[in-house]
């Protein structure tokens, strides 16, 4: 055989680099629709700690092109370390990554870009600074094939996305997708088997966590870190998924807040260096949840911390923190970016510079700029909305918060958000995130024999019978494992039930209630909700059971079934005192099928033309 031609080299290494076989890049997952495709590329050999900036003086993009759909992602990678470091705790190494989430079966072609310089990483020019070598100018491509899951994980139902309407929806099976779930503790990733220096900074150590009553939540096959860690937290996601919730939430920062142990950063007081191998270990959990069907609410700041960066603005220290969480955690398939918890100018003395409308649009404005997946965008109420409301602004979403023990606001400002967002052009997916008032909210089972009475009527019931897609609950600071102390999510196991119920309500009895609207002046009872889908149904919810009348148009006229469903126990629908509605005008609803005086759910449904 004669000796290979050195003319022949460059062509036989494009060849290669084409076919996605490129030299010094790997290709790690399962290579399916939705499903999470990582690339690693041998880079430069840097460390968290070099004086040269490895986070804010290189950058890593990777754009991902689908020709056949004409579909082009450009999405953020970031260094790596050595590849391994939620195991290995590595500060160093020449490893750097980019997730993907491929929303197209078929072949996705790829080219890097990877540039170097003073600020690059933050830059929104095309080619700022230098090219960093290495796999700068790399392409592939590679091959993607339909998913095999099933059931809870979402990568059976691909990515929620919002599409201009009160309600979000699954991109592969185009489902929507009603939320419940835990908004406590918000100090969530304040955990000890994380890597970090939150444990013993100084800075309230004390609230550091071990969720050491969910370690036998956690199951064989599970996935754990440096021989056996992560089987508290893992375990708490596992028992919240097992009681039929669907969502869980934390901050991804809170120096100056209320915690202080939570923020990606290799320590306390800087902002522009990461802690790769926590931030690789909070993945860990993430990617779990994602596959037990739980939503991931990424609340990005707090009050007190909402002009820690940058003052409150736009510059390098939040585009750096808005870069990594998008490069690292962007490509999961249902999340929120929330801007930030009590956001504004509402207190008498702010810890850190107020943020105004400038900053609190051009927050979203980065997301939607650089999040190449396009997730839903909240932020949450310190101050109110309405200078955020409109086509203009990058928002898609409220992110409420009440106040008040008995829940009694939680209805109303549902609706007023939707009608409000609706009138300004650009309709809302409202969700109550944290209904209640800060001392009680939620409290734990057996404090107060009432207490999760009001929390089901007016606030788990009233949110999504005023057209919520989603409620998150709270737990105050009066009551054990509160919303900075809990630790064990079975001190609220009989409330679970409920909100169970309620999913069920709507799921076995096929009601896409997305379909409906909020239509309360329809309803005679002075303590229920209505929610209509035209002339062919209805949804009353009757806080007494009380026999109440619905108002139907006589061009409505026709003959409704009339089955009755109780929140407080779930289960099948039930036939009442009177079986079928017939007429138009005030039309009675007869009682339910045990008259107690408790609450009962109406599910009327049109039979006759």
């Amino acid at each position: 055989m004669k000796p290979f031609s050195r003319r022949f080299l460059p062509f036989f290494l494009f060849t290669l680099i084409l076919g996605g076989i490129a030299f010094g890049q790997s290709i790690t997952g399962e290579q399916k629709r939705w499903h999470k495709v990582t690339l690693t590329f041998d880079g430069p050999e840097v460390s968290e700690s070099d004086e040269y900036n490895p986070f804010t003086n290189y950058r890593l993009n990777v754009t991902f092109h689908h020709p056949l759909r004409e579909k082009t992602y450009v999405v953020p990678g970031y260094f790596a370390a050595d590849g391994n470091a939620g195991e290995t705790s590595a500060t160093s190494g020449n490893q750097w990554r980019v997730h993907f989430a491929p929303d197209e079966a078929g072949t996705w072609e790829w080219s890097v870009q990877f540039r170097k310089g003073r600020w690059v990483a933050v830059s929104e020019r095309n080619n700022p600074g230098d090219s960093a070598e290495f796999m700068d100018g790399m392409r592939g491509s590679f091959e993607i094939g339909p998913s095999d899951k099933s059931g809870r994980d979402f990568r059976s139902k691909g990515r929620l996305e919002y599409r201009g309407e009160h309600y979000l929806r699954f991109a592969g099976t185009r489902e929507y997708f009603l939320k419940v779930g835990v908004d406590a503790p918000e100090n969530l990733l304040a955990y000890a088997d994380f890597d970090g220096t939150f444990h013993d900074d100084g800075h309230k150590d004390d609230l550091v966590k071990t969720y050491a009553s969910h370690v036998k939540d956690w199951n064989p096959g599970d996935p754990t870190w440096k021989g056996g860690k992560g089987k508290g937290l893992i375990g708490a996601i596992n028992y919240l998924a097992s009681e039929g919730l669907n969502a869980f939430s934390f901050l991804t920062m809170n120096i100056m807040g209320d915690d202080r142990n939570v923020f990606p950063y290799i320590d306390y007081d800087t902002y522009d260096r990461m802690d790769v191998s926590k931030l690789d270990q909070w993945e860990i959990i993430f990617e779990h949840g994602q596959r037990m069907g739980m939503f991931l609410h990424f609340k990005t700041q707090e009050a007190e911390n909402q002009g820690l960066l940058d003052g409150g603005g736009l510059g390098l220290q939040r585009r750096l923190y808005y870069r990594e969480l998008i490069a690292r955690f962007g490509h999961h398939l249902a999340l929120n970016w929330n801007l930030g918890e009590e956001n504004g100018d509402w207190v008498k003395n702010h810890l850190t510079p107020p943020q105004f409308t400038t900053q609190r649009k051009a927050m979203a404005q980065y997301f939607y700029d650089h999040d190449p997946y396009r997730h839903h965008v909240v932020i949450h109420n310190g101050v109110q909305y309405d200078d955020l409301l409109g086509p203009e602004s990058k928002i898609t979403g409220p992110s409420v918060q009440t106040h008040f023990r008995d829940f009694r606001l939680v209805h109303g400002d549902v609706l007023k958000w939707r009608e409000r967002s609706t009138a300004a052009g650009k309709p809302w997916a409202v969700a109550v995130d944290e209904p209640g008032d800060a001392q009680f909210a939620l409290v734990p089972d057996g404090v107060d024999p009432t207490a999760h009475d009001n929390a089901r009527k007016n606030a788990l019931w009233g949110a999504f019978m005023a057209g919520a897609w989603g409620i998150e609950w709270y737990f105050g600071y009066q009551e054990a494992h509160s919303d900075l102390t809990c630790e064990d999510f079975r001190s609220r196991n009989q409330f679970w039930d409920q909100c169970r119920y309620l999913l069920e309500f709507f799921r076995d009895n096929a009601i896409d209630v997305w379909n409906y609207s909020p239509d309360d002046e329809r309803l005679t009872a002075h303590d229920g909700y209505l929610m209509s889908k035209g002339n062919q149904s209805f949804i009353v919810y009757l806080k007494s059971g009380e026999d109440a009348k619905v108002y139907t148009r006589r061009r409505e006229e026709g003959t409704f079934s009339v089955k009755w469903f109780n929140p407080r126990t779930g289960g099948p629908l039930q036939t009442g005192s009177i079986p079928t509605i017939s007429g138009s005008g005030f039309l009675s609803l007869g009682t339910p099928p045990v008259e107690d005086g408790q609450d009962w759910v109406v599910f009327l449904n049109r039979v006759t033309p």
